[in-house]
Formats: C-alpha cells, sequence, structure tokens
C-alpha cells in the first residue's frame, strides 16, 4: 500500500476502506508518512470530503493513535465542552470555572489558536505561571478538589490530530467539516468525559460561515459522540461579529474575569450563561431554567471568580492576576483605529479582524511563531453601533511598531459603515441533539 495512490483515490472522490484509513493514520503517526503527503491527502479531503462512515472510522484511528483517558478516579459526572473556534472566544475562561462551581466536574483538554481563531491554552499561558502539561494524577487531583482543571493536548493524547492539527493551520486546510468533526470529536472521545457540550460557531469568524453548514458539523459530531456512548449536544452560536470587545489573549483573560464578576460584555455573557446551563442540564442538575439561576447566582456570589483564581494557583500561576487583572501587561504600541465616514457599523468581518489580531503578534502565522501575549485588539464600537467620521472604532496593541500598518489596514478592511443599520442576527441560532435540531 502507497500514500501516493491513497491521496490520488481521495482525490478523485472516493471512499477509503478500514485499512485504508488505519494504514494513513498508523504511518503517519511513525513518521513513514511525510508531512507533504500528509497535506496532499489533507486537501484533497478539503475538496472532496468524506463518507459518514469514513468520517467515523478516521475518528476512531485518531482516537485510539495514542492513550485513552480513564476519569474513573474523578467523583461525579463529568462534563466537558468544546467550541470550534471562533474571535475572541473566551467562553471556556468563563464556564469552566462556573460549572466547577456548581458541584459538577470539569476535566478540560484544550488546544492552542488555529488559523485566524485563538485558543485557550494560550489564554491561560497568558497568566503568569500557569502550567497547562501538568501530568495526569495532578489532573485528577485538582479536578477532585477544585472542580476544574484546563491542560493541553498530552503527548501521547491522540497524537495522529496534535500532527495533523499543526499541518492544518499552516496549508489552508481548517475548513473542513469532516476535518473538524475528527479533530474534535477524536480528542473529546479520548479525553473521557462522559457529557460533551459542542459550542459551534456559524459566520464571518467561524471554520462554518453558515448556520446550514454549522448544523450539519454539529449533527456529525453529535452523532460521532451518541454512537460511542457519550452524551452530547451541540449549541450554534454566532460568529458573525467577534464575542466581547477583547481580542488576544491577556486582553481576553481580563475580559473573562470581568464576566465571571458579572461586569463582561452583553453578547459574550448571554452566550456563557447558556453554554454553561447547557451542561449543568446535561449533568442532570435540574432543568434548563434551574440550571440558568445556578449560573447566574453563581457569578453573582464571585464564587465562580474564586474557583478560577483556585484552579490557577494549583496549576502553578499568580492568582493575584485573577483576583487583580490591572497586573497583566499589555503590550506598549498603543494605535487608536478612527471610523472612515459618518453611519451604522453594519458588519465586522470577524475573520478579518481575528487575522488584524494574528498579525499583531497575538496568533501564529507558522508553527514556530511566538505570541506576543500582550498583543491584540480592544473593540470600542461594533455592529450596530452608529459612529461619527474620527470617532475610535478600536484599539490595536502590539510590541513591534512596524506590525500595525498592516494590521490596521486588514482591520479596515473588515469593518462596513453605511448609512443604514443592519438587521440584528440572534446570539444562539439552534440547539442539536441526536434526535432533534431546534432552531431559535
Amino acid at each position: 500500500m502507497r500514500m501516493v495512490d491513497l491521496i490520488l483515490k481521495k482525490k478523485r472522490g472516493e471512499a477509503l476502506t478500514k485499512e485504508e484509513i488505519d494504514f494513513v493514520v498508523t504511518n503517519f503517526v511513525n513518521g513513514e508518512i511525510p508531512d507533504y503527503q500528509m497535506s496532499a491527502f489533507l486537501m484533497a479531503v478539503c475538496f472532496k470530503g468524506m463518507t459518514k462512515e469514513e468520517t467515523a472510522i478516521f475518528t476512531d484511528a485518531f482516537a485510539h493513535s495514542g492513550d485513552m483517558v480513564d476519569l474513573s478516579a474523578i467523583k461525579g459526572i463529568k462534563v466537558d465542552k468544546h467550541s470550534t473556534g471562533g474571535v475572541g472566544d473566551k467562553t471556556t475562561l468563563v464556564i469552566a470555572p462556573i460549572v466547577a462551581s456548581c458541584g459538577v466536574k470539569v476535566a478540560k483538554m484544550s488546544g492552542r489558536g488555529l488559523g485566524h481563531t485563538g485558543g485557550t491554552i494560550d489564554k491561560l499561558e497568558a497568566i503568569p505561571g500557569f502550567n497547562t502539561t501538568i501530568d495526569k494524577d495532578r489532573f485528577f487531583e485538582i479536578v477532585n478538589e477544585i472542580g476544574v482543571s484546563v491542560i493541553g493536548q498530552s503527548g501521547n493524547l491522540t497524537p495522529a490530530d496534535k500532527k495533523c492539527y499543526a499541518l492544518r493551520d499552516v496549508t489552508g486546510t481548517v475548513d473542513s467539516i469532516p476535518l473538524i468533526a475528527i479533530s474534535i470529536m477524536s480528542k473529546k472521545l479520548a479525553a473521557g468525559s462522559d457529557c460533551i457540550l459542542l459550542d459551534v460557531k456559524t459566520g464571518s469568524g467561524a471554520f462554518m460561515k453558515t448556520v446550514d453548514d454549522s448544523i450539519e458539523l454539529a449533527k456529525t459530531m453529535v452523532d460521532i459522540g451518541t454512537n460511542c456512548g457519550r452524551k452530547v449536544v451541540a449549541l450554534i452560536t454566532d460568529m458573525d461579529i467577534p464575542l466581547g470587545d477583547n481580542i488576544g489573549n491577556a486582553l481576553e483573560v481580563i475580559e473573562a474575569i470581568e464576566t465571571l464578576k458579572g461586569q463582561g460584555p452583553k453578547d459574550l455573557t448571554e452566550v456563557c450563561i447558556e453554554l454553561a446551563a447547557n451542561m449543568l442540564y446535561m449533568a442532570k442538575m435540574g432543568d434548563i431554567d434551574k440550571c440558568r439561576k445556578m449560573v447566574k447566582d453563581k457569578i453573582e456570589s464571585g464564587e465562580a471568580l474564586q474557583v478560577l483564581a483556585k484552579m490557577a494557583k494549583a496549576q502553578g500561576g499568580d492568582p493575584e492576576y485573577i483576583l487583580h487583572p490591572e497586573k497583566f501587561t499589555i503590550a506598549p504600541v498603543k494605535v487608536e483605529v478612527k471610523a472612515e465616514k459618518d453611519g451604522f457599523i453594519s458588519h465586522m468581518d470577524a475573520e478579518g479582524i481575528g487575522i488584524s489580531s494574528t498579525m499583531l503578534g497575538a496568533g501564529r502565522e507558522t508553527k514556530e511563531s511566538v505570541i506576543d501575549f500582550g498583543a491584540g485588539i480592544k473593540l470600542v464600537k461594533k455592529t450596530h453601533d452608529k459612529v461619527s467620521k474620527g470617532d475610535t472604532i478600536a484599539i490595536l496593541y502590539t510590541s513591534d511598531e512596524k506590525l500595525v500598518e498592516n494590521a490596521k489596514a486588514r482591520f479596515l478592511k473588515s469593518v462596513t459603515i453605511e448609512d443604514k443599520d443592519s438587521k440584528v442576527d440572534p446570539l444562539i441560532f439552534a440547539r442539536v441533539t441526536h434526535d432533534n435540531i431546534e432552531r431559535y
């Protein structure tokens, strides 16, 4: 069997057999298949897709390419959440401590930034000293004691996905429903939680640009998880505009802290309440209305914020940064972006804004890129806001003044100002379960 023959087979749109899929995954992990051949195969998948059977077999092969985590040492129901990626999406930093403060265990393994989207691990590492590579026993211990721990994908957890993840980021092969479903669900299955909530983003800043495509991805993942014995629910949430006002690692941690204090942006707060309530509902903590009330109570009491501080301390981070976020260092070069005419901001291309943030140093341009934790963008105005020419609509932060000009141009290209306001879209479009698709 030769990899080049399988690339050609997929290029013709033909389905691979289980034996061929096992050959691809096994030999890619052990180094027999080089990156350039796997890149070609991934591009063929982007163009030709996969059958449901292929997707399921690949997911299982990826999940079993390394360790399968046994969470039985953690008491109670374990609930996980995964976002398909967005701009300004810092929801894990908000909802994980909320859910833990309600008595439900969150043993979470998260990823780094991918393409124009940020990664939870990068954000957590903006907290001085925070260690995302703790060993399994310590991970279990923290979850049992505090209720939550968030770590990076271990070296032996889904190594097939880890290698593919890095390739997809730099070869333009991110936005494929089968590849996204395989990547997410293989990690979720290997990570061992009982219940999985999927936050599937839709819009200009998401990998899925339409609600229908997002529902298709959600249904694919929900079916994979259900067939593997997990309880899985997906919410389709808006990413046609950045979530919250801050984009960039330290900036997003600060905003997550503000949200846990009850002082966060309205859109971020609303989405986090729904996500956390659904996680509690899946863990049988009550009906959805009762779960929403529990979430709001934990924010109001400050208990959720204290859990985040405790998790930071347990993982080597300085909890004072959680309790006093003004301690974070933001990149020193600060440039205001002005509105170029009067009118309403009718649209913000979230992907373009995410790229602009990456150009400032907040994300990775290549696999080897080093992130500037203090870089990013603070949105002063957002979609539907009325502006006058010369008004500040955003503030750019970077440590390298040479990066500003191109990033600013990319940002301005991503903002549309018109005479009339645009239609207001909902923040949550649908809820997908194995048996039902409920559109809102």
